[in-house]
């Protein structure tokens, strides 16, 4: 199928447009745009600002992408919005261009599902395979790891990281970081609930990695055991080297806490304030 583009949306010629592209009714792109091979923008979408995007997308009507970051220090930077390819972005999404900040760059990896008015704000990463829900709010500079899930009008407090296969509850507040396989629930006084069973057994996690995350909850959330403790336990039990779901786990928990107020990435705003980040061993 031939690059079919609406007479009534308005490209700008300076825009890369790539193979089998449809760009339906009053969108708009921008000069600075580029379209991968196989992308869709349905209706009234808007992409613009420094925005690359991959192949295989697919943008429902409204979507706005490449929008100045709402950021009152932002002054005509040269940042920009970076996404991979495979995503769906539902009715009514907004991602905003980088601020001038890290490096500028707002980032959405590759098969992501962007559910009806779902918000990605300036200089934040969206991994691999995640969904945000109708109405998610993701505050500047926040990240979502591979296969996290976050759940219908939760809202993500800035410089926060939801960790791999974690699972965001519906109607949350999320003002810390979510270890990676953990539950986040509440709302007076979110926090982890338990660990996010199915999403592990949907992941391919072998049992006895299951039975493991287990295990370190327990001893985390319930016992109240330090990550230390918890490093030197799994060590004492599957030395020399932690399992790979527990260098994942032990190492976001060792960011977490080199960091401020529960969020790992206070660091790079204040990275005066904080000690040096611990490694798994």
């Amino acid at each position: 199928m031939a690059t079919e583009i609406s007479p009534l949306s308005s490209v700008d010629s300076r825009a890369v447009i790539g193979n089998d592209v449809q760009i339906g009714p009053f969108c708009v792109v921008g000069p600075d745009v580029v379209i991968g091979d196989r992308t869709r923008l349905d209706s009234h979408v808007a992409l613009i600002g420094r925005t690359t995007i991959g192949s295989d997308n697919r943008f429902w009507p409204n979507c706005v992408i490449g929008g100045e970051p709402q950021d009152k220090s932002y002054d005509e930077g040269d940042t920009s919005v970076d996404i991979g390819s495979n995503n769906q972005f539902r009715e009514g999404v907004t991602v905003n261009r980088g601020a001038d900040k890290e490096d500028g760059v707002t980032r959405i990896g590759d098969w992501n599902l962007l559910m009806s008015n779902a918000h990605v704000a300036h200089n934040c990463h969206v991994f691999n395979h995640t969904i945000l829900v109708n109405g998610v709010l993701l505050g500047g500079h926040v990240h979502v790891q591979d296969r996290a899930i976050v759940s219908g009008n939760s809202v993500v407090h800035h410089f926060s990281t939801i960790g791999t296969l974690a699972f965001v509850s519906g109607g949350c507040r999320v003002p810390n970081d979510v270890p990676p396989y953990m539950m986040w629930a509440g709302s007076d006084d979110p926090g982890v609930v338990t660990i996010n069973l199915v999403g592990l057994q949907r992941s391919g996690m072998s049992s006895e990695g299951i039975a493991r995350v287990k295990l370190a909850y327990r001893m985390l959330y319930r016992e109240h055991k330090s990550v230390d403790v918890v490093r030197e336990h799994f060590l004492s039990e599957c030395g020399p080297e932690l399992p790979p779901e527990m260098q994942t786990l032990i190492g976001f928990l060792e960011t977490q806490r080199a960091g401020r107020m529960g969020r790992g990435r206070e660091a790079v705003r204040k990275p005066a304030a904080v000690e040096p980040v611990r490694r798994a061993a």
